[in-house]
């Protein structure tokens, strides 16, 4: 049943959501087309998608808004702004600290913007009446589409959301309502003949303008990825042992960008620039308080201390030598395999046939990076598949899709 409502709802319902800690609010009918599904299909019918099954599994529920929810018809889209309080890159030049993606930094979004939805889902049906479903990010929804639909900004060249007020430092929810409401004009995309987040990108995971190959992504690398990164990245990788802002960093829309109110959004001191060696060091106890409330907790210890390996592997540091030894006797084939690359770039050829001559291992995963101590490296140049410049949405997050 779709429910009409009196003109000048939206100011009041865009000022109930800037009461409630929003950064903005947009509007948009979800009636239309929606050409979103068919970047997603090819997407995935070229592999992009890596080891996220998810994104095929859930495909049908993705090709349109309300194809999972025939009876909605608008969609009220919010954003709170994350905006870091200083260069997210700068952190790079530090090869024996940990880069973790800014959005994970602080708290995790995911409560702190449903709870606010919810809030506003409450107050807009007993004020306006109609029905409401919330989303948060995690749900079958191309909420970055849905996002520049309502004119909240515009999906750049690196596929990330682009705002001329937040650069590129917005989280976003939905809500999907019956209520029919006034449409927010979309915005034009400007990005020009700029290619600053292709440029910077290590890994090259932007086959083309508007495309994504997630397999080569550093998000998805350290975070989806749940077995070793295959060689050719792991010293692309550098000091990332969550996420990758480099693409969102080095728009030039940033420079409008503003520091996130919401203290909970803010970067935590032992988060900023963590050693490397404390993080090897963390049990499974440790690394749970450490990211209590974080992001960083649902990939477990066993991947991000593989990913901590990694960044010691190529820290250059003779000293870190010690924590990957160490490691070698760790539980987890995942982490002994990593600590023996990290090994391979830090110890001379015979310091590290010594240590392999005195190994007991049996795993095969393990024994293949005693066999293949030095990473592989490719020209670090995109692997471009044929293909035009669609647009495909992913975020740098936890579950990197479209």
């Amino acid at each position: 049943m779709t429910t009409s409502i009196s003109d000048g709802c939206e100011d009041l319902i865009r000022a109930r959501a800037r009461a409630l800690g929003f950064d903005i609010c947009r509007f948009t009918p979800i009636a239309d087309a929606w050409p979103a599904a068919a970047r997603l299909a090819e997407f995935v019918a070229k592999g992009r998608h890596g080891e996220m099954d998810w994104m095929p599994q859930t495909a049908e529920r993705r090709a349109h808004p309300r194809a999972m929810w025939p009876q909605a018809r608008s969609a009220i889209v919010v954003g709170v702004n994350y905006g870091p309080v200083g260069d997210p890159l700068t952190i790079l030049g530090e090869s024996t600290k940990g880069a973790i993606s800014v959005y994970a930094q602080g708290d995790d979004y995911h409560q702190l913007i449903k709870g606010r939805l919810k809030n506003l889902s409450s107050w807009l049906q007993s004020r306006f009446g109609g029905k409401v479903k919330v989303f948060v990010d995690t749900a079958p929804l191309l909420e970055k589409p849905l996002a520049e639909q309502a004119g909240m900004g515009w999906q750049g060249k690196h596929t990330n959301l682009v705002s001329r007020e937040f650069g590129s430092w917005l989280f976003l929810g939905s809500i999907l309502t019956t209520l029919e409401l006034e449409p927010d004009e979309r915005e034009a995309t400007t990005c020009g003949t700029c290619r600053a987040c292709l440029d910077i990108c290590p890994t090259g995971a932007f086959p083309a303008p508007y495309q994504l190959d997630a397999r080569r992504c550093i998000s998805y690398l350290t975070i989806e990825l749940t077995g070793p990164v295959p060689h050719e990245f792991r010293e692309l990788l550098g000091n990332r042992i969550y996420g990758c802002d480099d693409c969102l960093a080095v728009c030039p829309w940033n420079k409008f960008a503003q520091v996130a109110a919401e203290q909970r959004l803010h970067a935590r001191e032992t988060l900023k620039a963590p050693a490397l060696g404390d993080l090897a060091r963390l049990d499974d106890a440790r690394f749970r308080a450490l990211f209590a409330k974080s992001p960083v907790k649902r990939i477990g210890r066993e991947q991000f201390v593989r990913n901590v390996l990694y960044a010691i592997g190529n820290s250059g540091e003779p000293a870190l030598a010690a924590e990957a030894q160490r490691l070698l006797d760790d539980p987890s084939p995942l982490v002994r395999g990593a600590a023996v690359w990290a090994l391979g770039q830090l110890l001379d050829a015979a310091a590290f046939e010594a240590m392999r001559a005195v190994r007991a291992e049996s795993d095969p995963l393990v024994l293949e990076e005693w066999s293949h101590p030095k990473s592989s490296l490719s020209s670090g140049q995109p692997k471009a598949d044929p293909g035009d410049d669609e647009l495909l949405a992913i975020r740098t997050r936890p579950a990197a899709c479209p």
